[in-house]
Order: structure tokens, then C-alpha cells, then sequence
């Protein structure tokens, strides 16, 4: 039971992206891999920024009377 949230949890640090560290040992295919992963979060964040501007927008139109 403890080992497989060990597993889990260590499983998350390794796959964790961290800005800044050294890339060198890093195949081909992890780092093909590791800019797909940052492109997809780019884009998650570009559409919740998108709906967050929305909203603003349209909260400031209704407070703007």
C-alpha cells in the first residue's frame, strides 16, 4: 500500500520540468518529448488567460453603467 504512493510520488518528481536545468544527458526523443509537453502547457495557459480576459471584459461592461 505505502510503496505504490512512494512509487507515485517519486514517479512525479522524475517527470517534473524544471526551468534551468541542464539538458545535456537528455535523448533525442525525452527532449522531442519534454517540448511537447511545454507546448501544450503554453497553449492551457494561453486559453485560460483568453477566458480569464473574457471575463474581465465582460464584468468591467456590466460595472461600467
Amino acid at each position: 500500500m505505502f510503496h505504490d504512493e512512494d512509487n507515485a510520488a517519486s514517479s512525479t518528481k522524475q517527470n517534473q520540468i524544471i526551468p534551468g536545468e541542464d539538458l545535456s544527458d537528455l535523448s533525442i526523443e525525452a527532449l522531442t518529448e519534454r517540448k511537447a509537453i511545454l507546448e501544450d502547457e503554453i497553449q492551457r495557459i494561453a486559453d485560460i488567460t483568453e477566458k480569464k480576459h473574457a471575463g474581465r471584459s465582460a464584468a468591467d461592461a456590466v460595472f461600467k453603467i
